[in-house]
């Protein structure tokens, strides 16, 4: 299949250091050239791939320092790929909404992965506007806010195997990874930490809209000797990061979408300590892969039993569930059944009835 990646312009593919979703970009695009598919990449002229890339920008924008109107280069890459939208069979775009108007004029098929929350009230208008348009979830629970959209398939998140190296003995320190927001909830794994006396290691990212959240809420708490802020990291400081620790702290009070963070600790085979928010009990499975909490009290009684988990089976489960070859398989199989059903007329909507789901299968 001749099929175009289309990811967000905020960081590389792959990111330098932390990244969600230009990272699953990167690994559905690189596992897809594997498999013999043309693919081209739109993406910042930083990334690297083996795929074609075409960049609107040369750089990333998050790192990028210069004066610059972060919206213009998306503009250009949505013109630049649906101005060639019939050499490709399918378009993958990871866009979330703001492709939709171009998406439904589009002569070729569109998918959208949606990699954010769905619960924010001013969602719901332009989901029902293009209620024709396939989108795909990154876990059952994203869709429930919108249930009625016209969801294809749900396509859990993968990593390339050989990664992460599985660490089957414990280590004796908490990780906290990712980012440092209000909704992730640092400051309870910080509080964790200082309740059972086991050490933090904090490696986050501090996003600038993030920045006084920052100062005043976590910052006065890293004063501690059990307590050490890392900052970002890489994949390769990843592994023994994450692998070394005891436990992955997800203490997220938020509908968690998917949580690259929690695959990443079960390919080191670190358990998770997690609440129950968002996707969080459909990737770990309590007294299995980790413990999950109602509440800090909760997540508390809990550490004691965390080193009860077997890191083996977490690694397992890993490989059974999360690897980059499932994910893509699943998205060729999305593909495949667009491919085959109806097409939407370019300029045209579906007719879908009022809160019902459109099928195009």
């Amino acid at each position: 299949m001749k099929i175009a990646q289309v990811s967000p312009l905020w960081e590389s593919v792959p990111p330098k250091m932390y990244g969600g979703t230009e990272r699953v970009v990167s690994y559905i695009t690189e596992e897809l050239v594997r498999q013999g598919h043309d693919v081209t990449l739109f993406a910042s002229g930083d990334s690297l791939t083996k795929a074609k890339l075409e960049a609107p920008c040369n750089q990333a924008l998050r790192l990028y320092t210069g004066i610059c109107s972060r919206e213009a280069p998306l503009i250009s890459m949505m013109e630049q790929v649906f101005s060639v939208a019939d050499q490709f069979d399918v378009i993958h775009s990871h866009l979330d909404f703001l492709a939709f108007s171009l998406s439904r004029r589009s002569p070729v098929p569109v998918v959208t992965t949606l990699h954010g929350r769905l619960d924010l009230p001013e969602l719901a208008p332009v989901f029902r506007e293009f209620s024709e348009l396939p989108l795909i979830s990154i876990s059952n629970s994203q869709r429930s806010p919108l249930p009625w959209c016209n969801w294809l398939a749900t396509v859990y998140h993968g990593l390339p195997s050989d990664l992460y190296s599985a660490h089957p003995e414990p280590g004796q320190y908490l990780a906290f990874l990712g980012r440092i927001a209000p909704e992730k909830c640092p400051d309870h794994a910080i509080e964790l930490a200082k309740r059972v006396g086991i050490p933090l290691r904090i490696a986050a990212k501090v996003d600038q809209a993030d920045r006084a959240y920052f100062e005043r809420v976590v910052e006065p708490l890293l004063d501690h000797p059990l307590i050490e802020f890392v900052g970002e990291v890489t994949d390769v400081q990843k592994n023994d990061f994450i692998g070394n620790a005891l436990a992955m702290v997800c203490p997220y009070d938020w509908p968690e979408p998917f949580g690259l963070v929690l695959i990443e600790a079960l390919a080191c085979g670190t358990p998770v300590l997690g609440y129950r928010r968002g996707s969080i009990p459909e990737i770990i499975e309590h007294g299995v892969t980790g413990l999950i909490s109602e509440d800090l009290d909760e997540m508390t009684k809990h550490v004691e039993g965390i080193s009860l988990i077997d890191r083996r089976r977490c690694r397992q489960v890993f490989e059974e569930r999360f690897t980059v070859e499932q994910m893509v398989r699943n998205y060729v199989q999305a593909y495949q059944q667009i491919l085959s059903g109806p097409q939407v007329f370019p300029g045209k909507r579906n007719t879908i009835a009022e809160g019902m789901s459109a099928k195009w299968l």
